[in-house]
């Protein structure tokens, strides 16, 4: 498990085993690649940052990921994977659960609820974003792209 302060300061607990935490992951991020580039979409006040949201009471978190992707960047994904969660000590403590997924469909229809839709930027690109959501500059997701990184390497061999 890794711990770290957020640059909001509350204390984050970040784990690549399922289940290591007491509170059950409401919250859903999703991070998937076509031609070597990440999938992010532009919130028009947060920035740029992967795709993901809030868990309803009727869908499961797969359901959840599959959903807020779709939603915030017209693009279906499939053969999702669960890969880390983590737990942001926050006034109310919640647990978001990151999952890998592979682009399925990308719809050409513009229809977007709370975003601007999706963005597309290689490895490079996203460490020069100026725009990123906060989040998305922590140490967490730091550790969480490395351990992608890694994980594809080994099942691409």
């Amino acid at each position: 498990m890794i711990s770290f302060n957020d640059l909001n300061g509350y204390r984050v607990d970040l784990s690549f085993e399922k289940g290591n935490f007491s509170i059950e992951p409401q919250h859903v991020l999703v991070l998937a690649q076509k031609g070597h580039k990440w999938l992010l979409t532009n919130h028009p006040k947060r920035g740029i940052e992967f795709p993901g949201g809030k868990k309803e009471v009727y869908e499961t978190i797969e359901e959840a990921a599959i959903r807020e992707t779709l939603e915030e960047t017209n693009v279906a994904v499939y053969r999702l994977e669960w890969f880390a969660e983590y737990v942001v000590h926050d006034v109310k403590p919640f647990c978001k659960a990151v999952f890998i997924a592979e682009v399925k469909d990308i719809h050409t229809e513009a229809v977007h609820y709370e975003t601007d839709g999706a963005v597309w930027l290689t490895s490079k690109e996203l460490e020069s974003c100026p725009n990123l959501r906060f989040h998305m500059k922590d140490k967490g997701m730091e550790v969480i792209l490395k351990e992608v990184m890694i994980y594809e390497e080994r099942w691409n061999d």
